[in-house]
């Protein structure tokens, strides 16, 4: 089946932060989700072998392969670097996504979070480039790509280093324009200027930019009543030139709803509406934030089992909103499940996995003096 990459589905589904109940994956509500996506006449899917510590490939499986035709969807899946440590790694891995997935082959399938540093290292020892055009060539990959959170010189290097990248997806949204360890804007502009198509992850910032203090909402209602905050973020990324698709890391059906409200009828930004956007980038960055997206990589190598970004969701509440005493309750409601910030030993695992370069240990030193 041939695609073309420049006429994608705007909108995909991202399978990073499924509805859970009692900690396992809620499959009657994701099927749901799953037909509502589906019904409005678009198909594609991403996952990853880390994501809901594995069950989000198979939950792919149940709720979505075995429920409708092959043909009528797209699978996009992820080769993760940290997990390789032997050539026969790749193999493994690739072989059990498939399983997983319950599919003989994937539509789209990224090398996992490029970065400079060992992420890129290890892809380069393992020629994990070559490999996967391979397996192109067997029919199991229709597509190659890979997803990207290293710098903009990493970025060109690896262009030219693989011209056979069909597509490359990166964490771009108006909050990160300016942000100097994410640098989005370059990465969109190398990315636009070489013609090559742009898949963009993170466009609400982990929710971030969906749940935000009334004063700064209200910026938003008065231009736009009738639209959530969160159709901001979506509209100001789909628009830009070169986007293929927009993943968003739908947890409810409420918010599939609304995204295919604003995909249904995807204006473009108005004049006034990107000053709008800017004037609520500039509050935001006025607030001290610990810039996390929840995508929970650190949380299954953690030896202490902390829910970290549920930790840092807790500061950043509080920073925000420094007499709201639920937020301090939901750290002990939380801790009575997970680890604490305090019994954090220093190993580093979440830090060499982190896509947002963040110093957790000190974070969640930090969080210990706050919160206990």
């Amino acid at each position: 089946m041939s695609i073309d990459l420049k006429a994608m589905p705007k909108l995909g589904f991202g399978l990073m932060r499924l509805p859970e109940v009692d900690g396992r994956i809620d499959h009657d509500h994701v099927c749901r989700m799953v037909d509502l996506y589906m019904k409005s006449g678009l198909n594609y899917f991403d996952t990853a072998y880390v994501y809901h510590g594995g069950k989000s490939e198979v939950e792919i499986r149940e709720a979505l392969v075995k429920r409708y035709p092959r043909d009528s969807f797209t699978i996009a899946d992820k080769l993760p670097g940290w997990e390789i440590r032997s050539a026969s790694d790749v193999e493994r891995i690739f072989d059990e996504q498939l399983e997983r997935c319950g599919v003989d082959y994937f539509d789209f399938y990224l090398l996992h979070s490029i970065e400079d540093g060992n992420n890129y290292d290890v892809h380069v020892k393992y020629d994990t480039f070559n490999w996967c055009m391979k397996r192109k060539e067997e029919g199991k990959i229709r597509h190659l790509g890979f997803s990207f959170h290293g710098s903009p010189e990493l970025l060109e290097e690896v262009l030219d280093a693989h011209p056979e990248t069909e597509f490359v997806q990166i964490q771009l949204n108006y909050l990160d324009r300016t942000n100097p360890v994410v640098r989005s804007q370059r990465l969109y502009e190398i990315l636009h200027k070489r013609n090559i198509p742009i898949i963009v992850m993170e466009p609400i910032r982990g929710g971030m930019l969906a749940d935000m203090d009334p004063e700064i909402e209200k910026l938003f209602k008065a231009r736009q009543p009738e639209k959530s905050v969160a159709s901001w973020a979506l509209r100001y990324v789909a628009n830009l030139p070169g986007v293929m698709t927009t993943l968003s890391g739908m947890s409810t059906e409420e918010q599939v709803k609304d995204n295919l409200k604003t995909f249904a009828d995807l204006e473009p930004l108005a004049d006034d509406e990107m000053a709008v956007i800017n004037e609520v980038t500039e509050k935001l960055l006025g607030v001290s934030q610990i810039g996390c997206t929840a995508c929970k990589y650190c949380t299954d190598g953690c030896p202490m089992k902390i829910s970290i970004p549920d930790v840092f969701r807790t500061i950043n509440t509080l920073r925000r909103y420094p007499d709201d005493w639920r937020a301090k309750n939901f750290y002990e409601g939380l801790i009575t499940r997970s680890g604490k910030a305090s019994d954090c030993i220093g190993c580093g695992q979440c830090e060499g996995v982190c896509p947002q370069h963040l110093p957790i240990i000190d974070l969640l030193k930090e969080a210990a003096t706050i919160l206990e």
